[in-house]
């Protein structure tokens, strides 16, 4: 399985590692190189591989399955759904040392990163990431596009709503609600439900102006 990985900054390449590191256990994959916009990286070697266009070279770039690099949700939730449109195959990236119990529902492009933890019934959409040690315990749901930050962590029955950020080291109680395309700041304490397309940061988490 060809694999191009779209997107070769900081994200892109954790999303490189985690398809690196399951090819060390076995998966039978390549990664064929980066597409990035960057045209400073154009030619350019990242983690050894090399970036080899822009994204608009997709098309006439060697793949079976494309991996999205990409970490800003708004930008990422468009590509997928372009990608879609052109009826493009997306690698699911779990990192060896991600622990799912056995019944949790991962959808198509979804990345979980080293040390992250799904529990019993949950369900991470497609395209969203569960991000460096951060976990959802049972039955959570994050939804299309969301994004848990590393060490952001959900008590259990939370709903993230599409394309939402969990912030860095944030977390949330149980049975509350985070709205889509809201954003929790980094450090942030989710005690109440928050509406969609809301900032909110703080202990306990409030709406930010």
């Amino acid at each position: 399985m060809q694999i191009v990985v779209l997107g070769a900054s900081g994200h892109g390449q954790v999303v490189a590692d985690i398809l690196f590191q399951m090819w060390t256990k076995g998966r039978e994959m390549e990664i064929v190189g980066f597409l990035d916009d960057d045209p400073a990286l154009r030619g350019t070697r990242v983690m050894g591989l090399h970036v080899l266009g822009p994204l608009a070279a997709l098309a006439e770039t060697p793949h079976d399955c494309v991996a999205l690099g990409v970490g800003d949700n708004a930008t990422r939730a468009r590509l997928f759904a372009e990608l879609c449109k052109a009826r493009e195959h997306f690698v699911t990236a779990i990192h060896p040392t991600a622990v799912l119990a056995p019944d949790v529902i991962v959808g198509a492009g979804a990345v979980l990163a080293a040390g992250s933890v799904a529990n019993p019934g949950a369900h991470i959409g497609e395209n969203a990431i569960l991000n460096t040690c951060s976990s959802i315990d049972h039955h959570c749901v994050l939804g299309a596009h969301a994004h848990m930050a590393p060490g952001a962590h959900l008590a259990g029955n939370v709903t993230v709503g599409e394309g939402a950020l969990v912030g860095v080291g944030s977390c949330a109680t149980p049975g509350v609600s985070i709205g889509a395309w809201s954003v929790v700041g980094a450090g942030a304490a989710v005690v109440s439900d928050v509406p969609e397309r809301t900032t909110v940061g703080g202990v306990p988490a409030r709406p930010l102006a």
